[in-house]
C-alpha cells in the first residue's frame, strides 16, 4: 500500500528528515509532503501582491497564499504529522490539526511531555501522541505492513 503523509509544523528542528529516514529504512511506500520550511519565505509568499499598510495585512496576504499548498496537501494526504516543539508556538500546528480534525483526517501529534497541557484538545482528537520520531515511524509500519 502507498501512502500519503503531510509533516506540518515546527520548522526548526530536522525531525521530518528523520521520519523520512526511518521511513525509508522500514522500506515504507510513502510520499511525504510539507509546508513551505523556509521562514522568510513563507512570510513573504504574498509580497508580490502588492505593498500593504501594516505588519497585519502582509501576514495576512501570505498567510492565504501558504493556505494553498497547506491545505491541498492536507487534502490529500492519507495521514498527517503534527509536530510542536517547545522554543515557539506553532499556533499555525494548532490550525492544522484543527482542520484535520474538522476534515476526520487522521493524525498524530508529536511533542514532548511538557506541552501535553497547552495541547490537551489538539492531542485529544488525534489518533495518538507521539514523543519521538521512532514512534511516529512505527505507527506507519503497523498501518502499512500489518
Amino acid at each position: 500500500m502507498s501512502f500519503s503523509v503531510y509533516l506540518s509544523g515546527e520548522i526548526h528542528t530536522d525531525w521530518r528528515e528523520e521520519i523520512q529516514r526511518g521511513a525509508e529504512a522500514a522500506g515504507l511506500d510513502i510520499v511525504f509532503t510539507a509546508p513551505v520550511t523556509d521562514h522568510p519565505a513563507s512570510d513573504a509568499a504574498g509580497d508580490h501582491l502588492g505593498e500593504t499598510s501594516s505588519q497585519f495585512w502582509r501576514d495576512h496576504q501570505s498567510s492565504k497564499v501558504n493556505a494553498i499548498r497547506t491545505r491541498t496537501l492536507i487534502e490529500k494526504s492519507d495521514f498527517v504529522v503534527v509536530r510542536f516543539g517547545d522554543k515557539y508556538k506553532q499556533w499555525n500546528a494548532a490550525f492544522d490539526a484543527g482542520y484535520c480534525a474538522a476534515l476526520g483526517k487522521p493524525y498524530v501529534t508529536l511533542h514532548d511531555e511538557g506541552i501535553v497541557h497547552p495541547l490537551k484538545e489538539v492531542d485529544a482528537q488525534a489518533q495518538a501522541w507521539c514523543k519521538t520520531t521512532d514512534q511516529v515511524v512505527e505507527i506507519l509500519r503497523y498501518v502499512l505492513k500489518a
